[in-house]
Formats: C-alpha cells, structure tokens, sequence
C-alpha cells in the first residue's frame, strides 16, 4: 500500500536510509490520478523491497525545490539517503516496474 507522506516524514525514512519509491503528485494532476493505481498495484508487488510513498507537491512545496520537482507526477528512488533515479510523467505500468528494477 502507498503511504501518504509530509516533510517530517519523508525526512525521517531518509535518515533511517529505507528504500523509497516516491511518487510526487497533485491532487489536480490528471497523469498524477492515472498513475496512483499503478504505484497501489507496484508496491504490493515489491512489498518487502521498498517502501512506496507519495507526496504532494502543493503541501510540501519545499520538498518539491529541494528536489527540483518541475513537472508531476514525478517518480523518485531513493536508496541509502540519495537519489537512485527519476521518472517524469505517467508510464503503464511494464514501464514503470522496469524503472524500479533497474534503480532499487
């Protein structure tokens, strides 16, 4: 299942160094609404192996600066405290589990 996350939050999975699938969206964001069951049916698949996350980048615009979010939904991977790799945009599902494999 996909955790909502804030800044407190996310911070505090980047400093315990977990695994972390991050997809940043918005509420408003049409690509952001297709791609959330794809990320719901991903980390049932990798459940284990990640922790998915998502944020919104209207409530934690700060995180979206720190992180040079221009355009969502934006997936991130994160491993051992640092970005393993970036996705901008909806991908189906194959393509986005290729993403996943090739960075966690």
């Amino acid at each position: 299942m996909v955790k909502t996350f804030k800044g407190a939050d996310f911070r505090a999975a980047m400093e315990a160094k977990q695994t972390l699938v991050v997809d940043f969206y918005a509420d408003w964001c049409g690509p952001c609404r297709m791609l959330g069951p794809v990320m719901d049916q991903l980390s049932e698949e990798y459940d284990g192996k990640a922790e998915f996350v998502k944020i919104n980048v209207d409530d934690n615009p700060d995180l979206a600066r720190e992180y040079s979010i221009m355009s969502i939904p934006c997936v991130m991977v994160f491993k051992e405290g640092a970005v393993a790799g970036k996705n901008v945009g909806f991908a189906p599902k194959e393509a986005m589990k290729e993403f996943i494999d090739k960075n966690i």
